[in-house]
């Protein structure tokens, strides 16, 4: 296309090119961080009824006050939200020898009446020192609330993406980056600060729009000012970027206990990132197609000075912007919003099947990836594990992308996510260690299917309204991310049952995606015009230079200087 010509003349894959591609991938690394942070500030810790308070005073050991406080479950172990009415001293001759039932506890053929933990909670802070579990008790009756901040959370990216997707196309994707960066800011300090539980889920619904903000803003920015050619290794640091993030995260949490302290740790290099987000050059593509043609000739004369091209720079001017662009500045007259998704025939396919895989991705991966707990292994290490699995995950993702093409890559990785998910159905619960296998295994199709989502809808949507659509399906997949939760709620029926939903929508939605267009060496569509055209198989006009392979994508980056 004529501004992939005009990005050759500048220096397409030169010094600017580098610097501007690690600098929007540093903020990814603590996006990853935010994103999965409820696994470790919302560990809930071992926890029983807190004794009597006429009990404080007594000569007692904390496990005789236990013994005479607490009944035993049926798996031997403290019951976690009752307790005797009365202390029970007989147990103390009896070597503490009861069991128990839902309402009372029978001892020598006498019902012994319980009660809920009208004194608080104990809580064993050996793994974690502080969580907003015993920080505000959400425990019990309350114990909800842990999924309902994960939702809010969750809500907040949605919202994100609806907000910042529309706003960054109407106002350009730099402005909006710097509000990103300054909300995550400002939101994650202010979580970390919360004396209660309703301003932790305020600030952290905050950060959610952020989150989105960011994510929407930094690959827009990337994808806008690469040639089609560098598009899939881009992409793919990019996603390894947040692989990278989500091994920080348990470094950090590993290190730092409290909740509070880790929340502001991943939150202050974002005053960092508002700062250096002041350098970054706003897309000269979105600059032209909003008919602001002198701006998007001071960027890429500004590109061509940094990659030593000045003279070629100088070159440019209004008239030959005006010449090589004149078809995308004719087809971006007028305001576009959320609706021009669905008015044409090709953007209407294309946005229900892309709408479908985002929200299967998002849905089976937070499924898996947002309760830690429930593998009974340590957090740590399965934050790791769950981390790791994306980087071999991702080389094949980028090799598929590069060779048989974005399309079969997208429905191959959700069908054998969701075939793993389901398999994962069928084996017995004691089977621990198969079980996650399988579950680490489904999850690095997921995250590897989330990797090709972002490069592949970059592709597929128009500059002009590529914020609108890559909005619209993100929020799509917090809508998913969102329901997630609530899925496992149907385990407490049929315990088969979240395995079959978690596992079905990848497949459904794998088979939704053959509807979508192949953009495997193709360039980036400007216009609504220019989609309906590739759906009609007609060709745009492209630059040559645009559909060179990967190989010697890659030998090109090696050759550029430092």
């Amino acid at each position: 296309m004529p501004f992939a010509e005009l990005l050759e003349v500048v220096g397409s894959t030169g010094r600017f090119q580098i610097v501007h591609v690690i600098l929007l991938c540093i903020p990814v690394l603590m996006m990853a961080s935010h994103n999965l942070l409820q696994n470790f500030v919302a560990t809930v810790p071992h926890h029983y009824c807190s004794a009597h308070t006429n009990l404080s005073q007594s000569q007692l050991s904390p496990e005789e006050t236990l013994l005479i406080t607490v009944p035993k479950d049926q798996r031997g172990e403290p019951q976690r939200c009752q307790r005797y009415i009365t202390p029970q001293w007989h147990l103390l001759l009896k070597n503490g020898t009861s069991s128990s039932g839902e309402q009372g506890d029978t001892q020598d053929g006498l019902d012994i009446e319980l009660q809920g933990c009208t004194d608080g909670w104990f809580y064993n802070l050996t793994e974690r020192s502080s969580t907003i579990i015993s920080d505000w008790d959400l425990v019990c009756d309350l114990r909800s609330l842990k999924q309902m901040g994960q939702t809010i959370y969750m809500g907040g990216v949605l919202v994100g993406a609806l907000f910042f997707g529309v706003l960054s196309d109407r106002y350009g994707r730099r402005i909006l980056l710097l509000l990103s960066n300054l909300l995550m800011a400002v939101s994650g300090t202010c979580a970390a600060f919360s004396n209660s539980f309703s301003l932790f889920c305020l600030f952290r619904f905050g950060c959610g729009m952020a989150l989105s903000g960011l994510g929407l803003n930094t690959f827009s920015l990337i994808v806008e000012w690469i040639p089609t050619r560098v598009r899939t290794a881009v992409g793919t640091i990019t996603g390894y970027s947040y692989t990278v993030g989500q091994l920080i995260l348990a470094i950090l949490a590993y290190f730092i206990r409290d909740w509070r302290w880790l929340t502001l740790a991943v939150s202050l290099p974002f005053y960092v990132f508002f700062l250096v987000s002041w350098w970054f050059h706003e897309s000269s593509r979105w600059l032209v197609l909003n008919h602001k043609p002198e701006a998007a000739i001071k960027n890429l004369k500004s590109v061509a000075k940094f990659n030593g091209r000045s003279k070629e720079g100088e070159k440019i001017d209004i008239k030959m912007l005006h010449e090589s662009m004149k078809k995308e500045m004719s087809g971006s007259q007028g305001s576009y919003s959320v609706l021009d998704l669905f008015r044409t025939p090709t953007m209407r396919t294309m946005t229900i099947s892309l709408s479908a895989v985002w929200l299967s991705t998002s849905f089976a991966y937070y499924g898996l990836a947002m309760d830690l707990q429930k593998f009974g292994v340590d957090i740590y290490l399965m934050q790791v594990i769950f981390g790791a699995v994306d980087i071999p995950a991702k080389v094949i993702m980028s090799v598929c992308m590069s060779v048989l093409g974005r399309r079969p890559s997208q429905c191959g990785a959700l069908i054998i996510a969701g075939v793993t998910v389901l398999i994962n159905v069928l084996v017995p619960a004691d089977k621990q260690t198969l079980r996650t296998c399988l579950a680490v295994l489904g999850k690095g199709c997921l995250a590897a299917s989330f990797n090709c989502c972002y490069l592949y809808t970059g592709e597929l949507f128009p500059t002009i309204i590529r914020q609108n659509g890559m909005g619209f399906v993100s929020m799509m997949a917090r809508v998913g991310a969102m329901v997630a939760p609530m899925v496992l709620l149907t385990g407490d029926y049929l315990p088969w049952l979240p395995g079959i939903i978690y596992g079905g929508a990848p497949i459904i939605s794998g088979v939704a995606g053959i509807f979508l267009p192949e953009t495997l060496g193709s360039p980036l569509p400007d216009t609504i015009q220019d989609v309906e055209d590739r759906g009609s198989g007609r060709r745009s006009k492209m630059a040559p230079k645009e559909a060179i392979s990967l190989q010697d994508t890659q030998a090109d980056l090696l050759k550029q200087p430092a």
